[in-house]
């Protein structure tokens, strides 16, 4: 069931959305050659802290997964797409980086993500990051009245497909309010014209994850968490808490 937020409920899921993005932005700051992951996984704790938010993410154990969520922010490196944990790995020039956070604020969540670059460039990392970027935005521009979850997941895919980038299948954004995980599922391909309505009050996580070697494939990592494309090429995962609104897309997770 999908609960349609009303205005006020906006706002309050707006100020969980900006505790996201100082988490975020504190983690990316942090993130330099010989810095851990768990050292990004501190800062983002610290935001969170300071805000009085709970992570929705700590301790959170979904059916495929065999351990509750054991830190506040999942850190995928290079060609891990998404869920990973942050351990004691040590940032290396040239590592491609993604890093995902929610936060809980008077009972509403947001929930948003990034990726960068540690140190120079390899070829092709900012085209990958580009692209998924200019996929999300596709995807919030999709999201207005009028239109179904289709538009949006058919928006992220044509640029996708357009840079020759795979997506997992199994894997997308999804509603979000009282919980980081609500209906309805909001796949990164699809038909247009298809799926839940979108109206004011709809509010939805969007976020594409676009694998560099083309490839759909993924694997699982020993932990039970970590998706990884098959092939080993880099992928990139950037994500933003949007609702729909009688005046277009309203981005609740900006700083």
């Amino acid at each position: 069931m999908v609960e349609i937020k009303t205005d006020a409920a906006l706002d309050a899921m707006r100020e969980a959305g900006r505790v996201v993005a100082r988490a975020l932005a504190a983690a990316r700051e942090a993130a330099a050659v010989g810095v851990s992951l768990l050292d990004l996984d501190e800062a983002a704790r610290a935001v969170l802290a300071q805000a009085g938010a709970r992570s929705p993410f700590l301790g959170y154990q979904p059916s495929f997964a065999p351990t509750p969520f054991p830190a506040v922010i999942c850190t995928s490196v290079n060609d891990a797409l998404v869920h990973g944990i942050p351990t004691g790995y040590r940032l290396r020039d040239g590592d491609l980086v993604s890093v995902d956070c929610g936060a809980e604020l008077d009972g509403w969540t947001g929930d948003a993500a990034i990726s960068f670059i540690v140190g120079a460039a390899r070829p092709g990392d900012r085209e990958l990051i580009d692209a998924t970027r200019r996929a999300l935005d596709a995807g919030i521009a999709a999201a207005v009245t009028g239109n179904r979850v289709g538009d949006i997941s058919h928006a992220i895919g044509a640029v996708a497909r357009a840079a020759r980038c795979g997506m997992p299948a199994d894997f997308g954004g999804h509603g979000i309010g009282r919980r980081m995980h609500e209906d309805p599922h909001v796949p990164n391909r699809g038909r247009p014209g298809r799926g839940y309505p979108l109206r004011r009050g709809v509010a939805l996580a969007i976020e594409p994850m676009l694998m560099a070697g083309g490839h759909d494939a993924y694997r699982t990592g020993p932990d039970g968490w970590t998706l990884s494309t098959v092939d080993g090429s880099r992928a990139a995962h950037i994500e933003h808490t949007v609702a729909v609104t009688e005046d277009g897309p309203r981005i609740l997770t900006l700083p």
